[in-house]
């Protein structure tokens, strides 16, 4: 598995901050700290990517609508297809929150 090469004592540190964020406000500004504002919105605009793929959206809507380019599109698809599943369980844990505040 590709994601053993990752592991090391610095990722788990950052991934056990990630965990520790206690609400969406904390979120905001640990990332704000950490990532440039071009970094975060990569990672933002490749969950919408994602969502809009598994949704069914072309290419060509996905590109307009995010502006990603075809290559960010075919490395999520990539994701969605052969990764590790992740993408599909966060917009699945997402919506289903969003369906409980409704």
């Amino acid at each position: 598995m590709q994601i053993d090469k990752l592991r090391g004592k610095a990722l788990d540190q950052l991934f056990e901050s990630v965990l520790s964020l206690k609400d969406m406000e904390e979120c905001y500004r640990f990332f704000d700290d950490l990532c440039t504002m071009n970094e975060i919105q990569s990672l933002a605009q490749r969950l919408e990517v994602a969502r809009m793929l598994r949704d069914g959206k072309t290419y060509h809507k996905i590109e307009t609508e995010t502006g990603a380019s075809t290559a960010t599109i075919s490395r999520v698809k990539r994701c969605l297809n052969f990764g590790n599943d992740t993408y599909a369980m966060v917009l699945e844990r997402v919506h289903t929150e969003e369906e409980k505040t409704k």
